[in-house]
C-alpha cells in the first residue's frame, strides 16, 4: 500500500533557524507511538537542488561573489518533479550538496521514501507557485536580521573556514538583498509564522499536534492527493 505523504514547507531567511525547527518537529513526531514505520518523517533541504555550477561560478562562490540566494540558482523543475513523485508514492534519489565547497557530492545520493511526513526546507521554498501549491502546511521561520547575520558569521567562519570580510561581502551584496526581494515577500503565503524559530516552543508544539491530528484522521488507503483544506491558519506569537 503506497503512502501519500503529508508535505510541509518550511521557509525563512538564511540562518533563521529553519533546520532547527525541522529537527524539533522530527524529534517530536518520531517519539510518537503508533507509526507503522521506524522513521515516519524525512527532511529535504532545498540546497540539494542547486543547479550545477561551472568552474568559474564555483570560484566566484568561494570568493563570496556569487548569488546563491537568487531563484535562478535553483533547479525548481527538478524539485517540483521530485515532490510529485513522492506524492505519487514513489521512492526518489536526491544528490547531496556540499555547502562548504558549493558543489554536489559526486556519486552520493540520498534515498527518500514516501514516508507519512516529508518536510522541505529552504529560503525560497514558497517562491515558485507550482511548488508552493503542493504543500499541505506552510511554515515561515521569522527571525530578526541581526540574529541571522550573527549566526551566519559564526557558522561560516567556524564550519567553513571563511574570513569575516568574505562573509560580510556576500551578506551585503547578495544575501540581504535577495532575502528582501525574494524570500520575505513569500511570508504572506505561510499558514503559520514562527517568531524566534525553535525557541518558540508554543508554536512548534501546536504545529506538531496539528500534524499528529491530521495523521490520525487520514484515511489509511492509497488514492487521491490530500488537499490543503486542513491548513492551520493560526499565527502563534
Amino acid at each position: 500500500m503506497s503512502v501519500v505523504p503529508f508535505l510541509i514547507g518550511v521557509a525563512g531567511g538564511p540562518c533563521s533557524g529553519k533546520s532547527t525547527v525541522c529537527q524539533k518537529i522530527v524529534e517530536d513526531l518520531q517519539s510518537t507511538a503508533g507509526f507503522d514505520q521506524a522513521s515516519p518523517v524525512s527532511v529535504i533541504p532545498m540546497e540539494n537542488f542547486y543547479k550545477p555550477k561551472t568552474v568559474e561560478q564555483r570560484d566566484m562562490a568561494l570568493k563570496g561573489n556569487y548569488n546563491l540566494d537568487h531563484p535562478d540558482a535553483f533547479d525548481e523543475k527538478l524539485l517540483y518533479q521530485t515532490l510529485l513523485d513522492l506524492l505519487a508514492g514513489k521512492t526518489v534519489k536526491i544528490a547531496q550538496y556540499n555547502t562548504g565547497k558549493y558543489e554536489h557530492v559526486e556519486g552520493v545520493m540520498d534515498t527518500i521514501e514516501p514516508v507519512p511526513v516529508i518536510i522541505v526546507e529552504g529560503i525560497l521554498i514558497f517562491y515558485f507557485p507550482e511548488i508552493r501549491n503542493l504543500f499541505q502546511m506552510k511554515l515561515f521561520v521569522d527571525t530578526d536580521a541581526d540574529t541571522r547575520l550573527a549566526r551566519r558569521v559564526l557558522r561560516d567562519m567556524k564550519q567553513h573556514g571563511r574570513n569575516l570580510e568574505h562573509v560580510l561581502t556576500g551578506y551585503t551584496n547578495y544575501v540581504k538583498p535577495s532575502f528582501e526581494d525574494f524570500c520575505l515577500p513569500t511570508k504572506k503565503y505561510a499558514d503559520v509564522i514562527i517568531p524566534r524559530g525553535a525557541d518558540n516552543h508554543v508554536a512548534v508544539d501546536l504545529i506538531v499536534q496539528h500534524i499528529k491530528d491530521f495523521l490520525k484522521s487520514k484515511p489509511k488507503k492509497s488514492g487521491s492527493q490530500p488537499t490543503a483544506d486542513h491548513n492551520a491558519r493560526a499565527r502563534p506569537h
